[in-house]
């Protein structure tokens, strides 16, 4: 099998989640593992969509700096931002400074807070309404056995698109479905792939 790697600790795990010490404890405690709330998910959403022609690494080392910038990313705190938090957030230099991604965020918090207005259940039954059944993937056995894209993140863009969300192209909807345990893409002998 490609694509897996022993750590010091003896277990065996998706290569990427040794190639860099911060990747260790996302990949065995965080990455795959089911995601719950609309603020979590909310979250989930902005930072994909932060990463989105980046590397997860710079995303990661910054989480804790852009959860203090985003107010926690409470959707109602967000979604109330002024431009003087615009300007704030575009003069921070510990998190992305990207125009386009930052205002992204605010317009998602408040396509978040309509979300939950409008829809039963939230963010959260929204976007788990487009979890592929379990018994329809196989354990991939390599990278290459894992898709960029699948049509169930193509249809969870469109809809979160449809609903006024912005940066989530059906590859960053396929990376938070991978990130918030819609999908379980470890490998086959991955230790972490037994999820509880």
């Amino acid at each position: 099998m490609t694509g897996l790697a022993v750590g010091d600790d003896g277990l065996a795990r998706c290569a990427w989640g040794l190639s860099a010490p911060d990747y260790v404890d996302y990949h065995d405690k965080e990455w795959g593992r089911p995601v719950h709330g609309d603020d979590a998910l909310f979250e989930r959403v902005c930072l994909e969509a932060f990463q989105s022609g980046l590397s997860w690494i710079t995303i990661l080392r910054r989480r804790e700096t852009f959860r203090k910038a985003f107010g926690g990313f409470v959707i109602d705190t967000v979604a109330a931002f002024t431009d003087a938090d615009r300007e704030r957030l575009l003069a921070d230099p510990g998190i992305i400074r990207n125009r386009a991604k930052i205002d992204a965020a605010i317009a998602n918090a408040a396509a978040a807070a309509s979300v939950r207005d409008t829809y039963e259940g939230g963010l959260d039954a929204l976007i788990w309404s487009f979890a592929p059944d379990p018994a329809t993937r196989p354990a991939p056995r390599g990278f290459g056995d894992v898709p960029a894209t699948t049509p169930e993140s193509t249809a969870l863009a469109k809809d979160l698109k449809k609903r006024g969300f912005r940066f989530v192209g059906p590859t960053t909807a396929y990376a938070l479905m991978q990130a918030c345990g819609l999908v379980n893409d470890h490998l086959a002998d991955c230790w972490a792939r037994p999820l509880p």
